[in-house]
Protein backbone atom coordinates (compact mmCIF):
# COMPACT_ATOMS: atom_id res chain seq x y z
CA UNK A 1 0.00 0.00 0.00
CA UNK A 2 1.45 3.40 -1.06
CA UNK A 3 1.92 6.05 1.62
CA UNK A 4 0.65 9.65 0.95
CA UNK A 5 3.40 12.23 0.30
CA UNK A 6 3.49 14.86 3.03
CA UNK A 7 3.90 18.61 2.45
CA UNK A 8 7.56 18.73 3.61
CA UNK A 9 8.61 16.25 0.94
CA UNK A 10 6.78 18.24 -1.75
CA UNK A 11 8.52 21.44 -0.65
CA UNK A 12 11.95 19.74 -0.88
CA UNK A 13 11.25 18.57 -4.43
CA UNK A 14 10.25 22.14 -5.44
CA UNK A 15 13.47 23.66 -4.04
CA UNK A 16 15.56 20.99 -5.84
CA UNK A 17 13.78 21.69 -9.13
CA UNK A 18 14.40 25.44 -8.81
CA UNK A 19 18.08 24.87 -8.13
CA UNK A 20 18.45 22.66 -11.19
CA UNK A 21 16.73 25.28 -13.39
CA UNK A 22 19.10 28.00 -12.18
CA UNK A 23 22.09 25.89 -13.12
CA UNK A 24 20.76 24.86 -16.52
CA UNK A 25 19.15 28.16 -17.59
CA UNK A 26 21.94 30.41 -16.38
CA UNK A 27 25.13 31.35 -18.18
CA UNK A 28 27.90 28.79 -18.52
CA UNK A 29 30.57 29.18 -15.90
CA UNK A 30 34.15 28.48 -16.81
CA UNK A 31 35.77 25.48 -15.17
CA UNK A 32 38.58 26.24 -12.77
CA UNK A 33 42.09 25.72 -14.04
CA UNK A 34 43.45 22.26 -13.48
CA UNK A 35 46.86 20.70 -13.80
CA UNK A 36 45.96 19.31 -17.23
CA UNK A 37 45.39 22.72 -18.90
CA UNK A 38 47.99 24.83 -17.13
CA UNK A 39 50.74 23.74 -19.60
CA UNK A 40 50.78 24.31 -23.36
CA UNK A 41 49.95 21.37 -25.56
CA UNK A 42 52.88 19.69 -27.35
CA UNK A 43 52.72 18.44 -30.91
CA UNK A 44 52.78 14.70 -31.52
CA UNK A 45 56.28 14.66 -33.01
CA UNK A 46 57.69 16.71 -30.13
CA UNK A 47 56.18 14.31 -27.61
CA UNK A 48 57.77 11.39 -29.48
CA UNK A 49 61.18 13.10 -29.33
CA UNK A 50 60.84 13.60 -25.59
CA UNK A 51 60.14 9.89 -25.17
CA UNK A 52 63.13 9.00 -27.38
CA UNK A 53 65.50 11.35 -25.56
CA UNK A 54 66.35 9.08 -22.55
CA UNK A 55 67.13 6.12 -24.78
CA UNK A 56 69.20 8.27 -27.13
CA UNK A 57 71.19 9.71 -24.22
CA UNK A 58 71.99 6.20 -22.98
CA UNK A 59 72.93 5.12 -26.51
CA UNK A 60 75.20 8.14 -26.91
CA UNK A 61 76.80 7.60 -23.50
CA UNK A 62 77.48 3.88 -23.77
CA UNK A 63 77.82 3.34 -27.56
CA UNK A 64 78.65 6.48 -29.54
CA UNK A 65 81.07 8.06 -27.05
CA UNK A 66 83.11 4.85 -26.45
CA UNK A 67 83.18 4.23 -30.20
CA UNK A 68 84.79 7.58 -30.99
CA UNK A 69 87.00 7.37 -27.92
CA UNK A 70 88.39 4.01 -29.06
CA UNK A 71 89.01 5.53 -32.51
CA UNK A 72 91.12 8.17 -30.78
CA UNK A 73 93.00 5.49 -28.84
CA UNK A 74 93.93 3.72 -32.09
CA UNK A 75 96.15 6.70 -33.03
CA UNK A 76 98.08 6.69 -29.73
CA UNK A 77 100.58 4.61 -27.85
CA UNK A 78 98.03 4.56 -25.08
CA UNK A 79 99.10 4.87 -21.46
CA UNK A 80 96.53 3.04 -19.35
CA UNK A 81 97.72 4.52 -16.05
CA UNK A 82 98.11 8.13 -17.24
CA UNK A 83 96.09 8.65 -20.45
CA UNK A 84 97.21 12.29 -20.61
CA UNK A 85 100.78 11.08 -21.14
CA UNK A 86 99.86 8.93 -24.16
CA UNK A 87 102.02 9.54 -27.22
CA UNK A 88 100.40 10.28 -30.56
CA UNK A 89 101.76 7.82 -33.17
CA UNK A 90 99.38 8.43 -36.08
CA UNK A 91 98.90 5.36 -38.28
CA UNK A 92 101.73 3.39 -36.69
CA UNK A 93 99.35 0.98 -34.93
CA UNK A 94 97.63 0.24 -38.25
CA UNK A 95 100.95 -0.31 -40.05
CA UNK A 96 102.15 -2.69 -37.34
CA UNK A 97 98.86 -4.53 -37.51
CA UNK A 98 99.04 -5.08 -41.28
CA UNK A 99 102.70 -6.18 -41.11
CA UNK A 100 102.12 -8.62 -38.26
CA UNK A 101 102.14 -12.28 -39.48
CA UNK A 102 99.98 -13.30 -36.51
CA UNK A 103 97.33 -10.79 -37.59
CA UNK A 104 97.40 -12.04 -41.18
CA UNK A 105 96.97 -15.60 -39.97
CA UNK A 106 94.06 -14.49 -37.76
CA UNK A 107 92.40 -12.86 -40.78
CA UNK A 108 92.87 -16.07 -42.77
CA UNK A 109 91.36 -18.17 -39.97
CA UNK A 110 88.38 -15.81 -39.72
CA UNK A 111 87.74 -15.88 -43.48
CA UNK A 112 88.03 -19.68 -43.56
CA UNK A 113 85.56 -19.98 -40.67
CA UNK A 114 83.08 -17.70 -42.45
CA UNK A 115 83.42 -19.44 -45.81
CA UNK A 116 82.83 -22.87 -44.23
CA UNK A 117 80.07 -22.10 -41.73
CA UNK A 118 77.85 -19.64 -43.60
CA UNK A 119 76.97 -21.72 -46.72
CA UNK A 120 76.65 -24.87 -44.60
CA UNK A 121 74.30 -23.16 -42.16
CA UNK A 122 72.09 -21.83 -44.96
CA UNK A 123 71.93 -25.19 -46.76
CA UNK A 124 71.08 -27.12 -43.60
CA UNK A 125 68.62 -24.43 -42.51
CA UNK A 126 66.70 -24.76 -45.80
CA UNK A 127 66.42 -28.53 -45.28
CA UNK A 128 65.31 -28.15 -41.66
CA UNK A 129 62.80 -25.41 -42.54
CA UNK A 130 61.20 -27.52 -45.27
CA UNK A 131 61.03 -30.46 -42.86
CA UNK A 132 59.40 -28.35 -40.14
CA UNK A 133 56.93 -26.96 -42.66
CA UNK A 134 55.89 -30.37 -44.02
CA UNK A 135 55.58 -32.51 -40.91
CA UNK A 136 52.04 -33.05 -39.65
CA UNK A 137 52.71 -34.03 -36.05
CA UNK A 138 55.06 -32.94 -33.25
CA UNK A 139 55.67 -29.58 -34.90
CA UNK A 140 56.17 -27.72 -31.62
CA UNK A 141 58.54 -30.35 -30.29
CA UNK A 142 60.80 -30.27 -33.34
CA UNK A 143 60.80 -26.48 -33.51
CA UNK A 144 61.88 -26.25 -29.89
CA UNK A 145 64.47 -28.99 -30.39
CA UNK A 146 66.07 -27.24 -33.37
CA UNK A 147 65.96 -23.82 -31.71
CA UNK A 148 67.29 -24.94 -28.34
CA UNK A 149 71.00 -24.60 -29.31
CA UNK A 150 70.37 -20.97 -30.29
CA UNK A 151 69.27 -19.90 -26.82
CA UNK A 152 71.95 -21.94 -25.05
CA UNK A 153 74.93 -20.01 -23.74
CA UNK A 154 77.98 -19.91 -26.01
CA UNK A 155 80.23 -20.63 -23.04
CA UNK A 156 78.27 -23.73 -22.02
CA UNK A 157 78.10 -25.30 -25.49
CA UNK A 158 81.78 -24.48 -26.09
CA UNK A 159 82.74 -26.32 -22.91
CA UNK A 160 80.59 -29.26 -24.04
CA UNK A 161 82.41 -29.37 -27.38
CA UNK A 162 85.72 -29.11 -25.54
CA UNK A 163 84.78 -32.28 -23.64
CA UNK A 164 83.56 -34.05 -26.80
CA UNK A 165 86.83 -33.39 -28.64
CA UNK A 166 89.15 -33.88 -25.69
CA UNK A 167 92.29 -35.78 -26.69
CA UNK A 168 92.35 -38.08 -23.64
CA UNK A 169 88.76 -38.78 -22.62
CA UNK A 170 86.67 -37.18 -25.37
CA UNK A 171 83.56 -38.87 -26.71
CA UNK A 172 84.58 -38.35 -30.36
CA UNK A 173 87.88 -40.19 -29.91
CA UNK A 174 86.08 -42.95 -27.97
CA UNK A 175 83.57 -43.31 -30.81
CA UNK A 176 86.21 -43.36 -33.54
CA UNK A 177 88.71 -45.61 -31.75
CA UNK A 178 86.77 -47.97 -29.49
CA UNK A 179 83.38 -48.23 -31.21
CA UNK A 180 84.05 -47.81 -34.93
CA UNK A 181 87.74 -48.82 -34.90
CA UNK A 182 88.60 -46.16 -37.46
CA UNK A 183 91.74 -44.85 -35.73
CA UNK A 184 94.57 -46.51 -33.82
CA UNK A 185 95.46 -43.63 -31.47
CA UNK A 186 93.48 -40.69 -30.08
CA UNK A 187 93.41 -37.60 -32.27
CA UNK A 188 94.69 -34.43 -30.61
CA UNK A 189 91.87 -32.23 -31.84
CA UNK A 190 92.52 -29.23 -29.61
CA UNK A 191 96.32 -29.28 -29.80
CA UNK A 192 96.71 -29.17 -33.57
CA UNK A 193 96.31 -25.71 -35.18
CA UNK A 194 94.48 -27.22 -38.17
CA UNK A 195 92.37 -29.91 -36.49
CA UNK A 196 91.12 -27.49 -33.82
CA UNK A 197 89.18 -25.72 -36.57
CA UNK A 198 86.98 -28.82 -36.95
CA UNK A 199 85.18 -28.49 -33.58
CA UNK A 200 85.08 -24.69 -33.91
CA UNK A 201 83.38 -24.91 -37.32
CA UNK A 202 81.01 -27.68 -36.22
CA UNK A 203 80.03 -25.67 -33.16
CA UNK A 204 79.29 -22.58 -35.24
CA UNK A 205 77.17 -24.57 -37.70
CA UNK A 206 75.28 -26.53 -35.04
CA UNK A 207 74.46 -23.44 -33.00
CA UNK A 208 73.33 -21.30 -35.94
CA UNK A 209 71.19 -23.71 -37.97
CA UNK A 210 68.15 -23.42 -35.69
CA UNK A 211 67.94 -19.64 -35.92
CA UNK A 212 68.30 -19.62 -39.70
CA UNK A 213 65.72 -22.42 -40.01
CA UNK A 214 63.12 -20.47 -38.02
CA UNK A 215 63.62 -17.41 -40.24
CA UNK A 216 63.22 -19.55 -43.37
CA UNK A 217 60.21 -21.34 -41.90
CA UNK A 218 58.44 -18.02 -41.45
CA UNK A 219 59.20 -17.17 -45.08
CA UNK A 220 57.93 -20.56 -46.28
CA UNK A 221 54.61 -20.14 -44.50
CA UNK A 222 53.76 -16.92 -46.38
CA UNK A 223 54.21 -18.51 -49.82
CA UNK A 224 50.71 -18.76 -51.38
CA UNK A 225 49.60 -22.38 -51.46
CA UNK A 226 47.52 -21.65 -54.58
CA UNK A 227 50.71 -21.01 -56.53
CA UNK A 228 52.15 -24.40 -55.60
CA UNK A 229 48.84 -26.14 -56.27
CA UNK A 230 48.58 -24.53 -59.71
CA UNK A 231 52.11 -25.68 -60.55
CA UNK A 232 51.23 -29.20 -59.41
CA UNK A 233 48.14 -29.19 -61.64
CA UNK A 234 50.34 -28.14 -64.56
CA UNK A 235 52.49 -31.22 -63.97
CA UNK A 236 55.41 -29.75 -62.02
CA UNK A 237 57.22 -32.25 -59.81
CA UNK A 238 57.99 -31.43 -56.14
CA UNK A 239 61.60 -30.74 -57.09
CA UNK A 240 60.56 -28.37 -59.86
CA UNK A 241 58.13 -26.54 -57.57
CA UNK A 242 60.88 -26.14 -54.99
CA UNK A 243 63.44 -24.94 -57.52
CA UNK A 244 61.33 -22.59 -59.63
CA UNK A 245 58.81 -21.29 -57.06
CA UNK A 246 60.03 -21.76 -53.48
CA UNK A 247 63.68 -20.80 -53.93
CA UNK A 248 62.97 -17.58 -55.92
CA UNK A 249 60.40 -16.49 -53.32
CA UNK A 250 62.92 -17.21 -50.56
CA UNK A 251 65.61 -15.09 -52.22
CA UNK A 252 65.04 -11.94 -50.08
CA UNK A 253 65.17 -14.03 -46.90
CA UNK A 254 68.26 -15.87 -48.08
CA UNK A 255 69.93 -12.54 -48.83
CA UNK A 256 69.12 -11.32 -45.33
CA UNK A 257 70.51 -14.51 -43.80
CA UNK A 258 73.67 -14.29 -45.89
CA UNK A 259 74.41 -10.76 -44.70
CA UNK A 260 73.69 -11.50 -41.05
CA UNK A 261 75.61 -14.78 -41.00
CA UNK A 262 78.65 -13.27 -42.71
CA UNK A 263 78.74 -10.53 -40.09
CA UNK A 264 78.43 -13.16 -37.36
CA UNK A 265 81.14 -15.32 -38.92
CA UNK A 266 83.60 -12.43 -39.06
CA UNK A 267 82.88 -11.73 -35.38
CA UNK A 268 83.61 -15.27 -34.12
CA UNK A 269 85.02 -14.95 -30.62
CA UNK A 270 83.90 -17.11 -27.69
CA UNK A 271 84.34 -20.53 -29.28
CA UNK A 272 87.71 -19.54 -30.72
CA UNK A 273 88.91 -18.12 -27.40
CA UNK A 274 87.92 -21.11 -25.26
CA UNK A 275 88.71 -24.01 -27.60
CA UNK A 276 92.13 -22.66 -28.58
CA UNK A 277 93.01 -21.33 -25.12
CA UNK A 278 93.58 -17.87 -26.56
CA UNK A 279 95.19 -18.71 -29.90
CA UNK A 280 97.41 -21.61 -28.83
CA UNK A 281 99.62 -23.17 -29.93
CA UNK A 282 102.06 -20.36 -30.80
CA UNK A 283 99.29 -17.86 -31.68
CA UNK A 284 98.46 -19.88 -34.80
CA UNK A 285 94.74 -20.34 -34.08
CA UNK A 286 93.73 -16.74 -33.47
CA UNK A 287 90.69 -15.11 -35.00
CA UNK A 288 90.50 -11.35 -35.44
CA UNK A 289 88.55 -10.76 -32.24
CA UNK A 290 90.58 -13.15 -30.11
CA UNK A 291 93.77 -11.41 -31.28
CA UNK A 292 92.21 -8.04 -30.46
CA UNK A 293 91.41 -9.29 -26.95
CA UNK A 294 94.96 -10.55 -26.44
CA UNK A 295 96.54 -7.33 -27.72
CA UNK A 296 94.33 -5.20 -25.50
CA UNK A 297 94.08 -7.06 -22.21
CA UNK A 298 97.04 -9.46 -22.18
CA UNK A 299 99.69 -7.24 -23.73
CA UNK A 300 97.99 -3.98 -22.64
CA UNK A 301 98.47 -2.62 -26.16
CA UNK A 302 95.25 -0.62 -26.23
CA UNK A 303 96.23 1.30 -29.35
CA UNK A 304 96.91 -1.90 -31.31
CA UNK A 305 93.70 -3.52 -30.04
CA UNK A 306 91.64 -0.48 -31.04
CA UNK A 307 93.25 -0.53 -34.51
CA UNK A 308 92.28 -4.20 -34.97
CA UNK A 309 88.70 -3.50 -33.89
CA UNK A 310 88.33 -0.64 -36.36
CA UNK A 311 89.87 -2.70 -39.14
CA UNK A 312 87.20 -5.36 -38.55
CA UNK A 313 84.47 -2.71 -38.37
CA UNK A 314 85.43 -1.26 -41.75
CA UNK A 315 85.66 -4.72 -43.35
CA UNK A 316 82.24 -5.76 -42.04
CA UNK A 317 80.69 -2.48 -43.20
CA UNK A 318 82.15 -2.74 -46.71
CA UNK A 319 81.15 -6.40 -47.12
CA UNK A 320 77.61 -5.67 -45.91
CA UNK A 321 77.16 -2.78 -48.35
CA UNK A 322 78.50 -4.86 -51.27
CA UNK A 323 76.24 -7.79 -50.38
CA UNK A 324 73.14 -5.60 -50.12
CA UNK A 325 73.82 -4.03 -53.52
CA UNK A 326 74.52 -7.35 -55.24
CA UNK A 327 71.53 -9.13 -53.71
CA UNK A 328 69.03 -6.33 -54.27
CA UNK A 329 67.09 -7.98 -57.09
CA UNK A 330 63.42 -8.42 -57.81
CA UNK A 331 61.91 -11.86 -57.61
CA UNK A 332 61.02 -13.20 -61.03
CA UNK A 333 59.19 -16.50 -61.45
Amino acid sequence: MNKPIDSSTTTSYRHMDQSIRKLTDGEERPFPATSSNRFPKLSGSLVAYWFLLPGFLLFALFIIYPMFYSLRISFYDWNVILPANSEFVGLQNYRQMLNDPIFRRAVGNTIAYTVITVPTQIALAVIVAVFLDQIAHWKTFFRVAYYLPVITSWVIVTLIFEYLFNSQAGFINYLLQDVLNLIDAPIRWLADPILVMVPINLLGIWKGVGWSAIILLAALQIIPSEMLEAAAVDGATPGQRFRYIVIPLLRPTLAFLLIVLVIGGLNVYISGLLLTNGGQPLDRTHFVLTLMYKETFDRLNFGGGAAISYFLTVVVFVISVVQMRLLRQRVEL
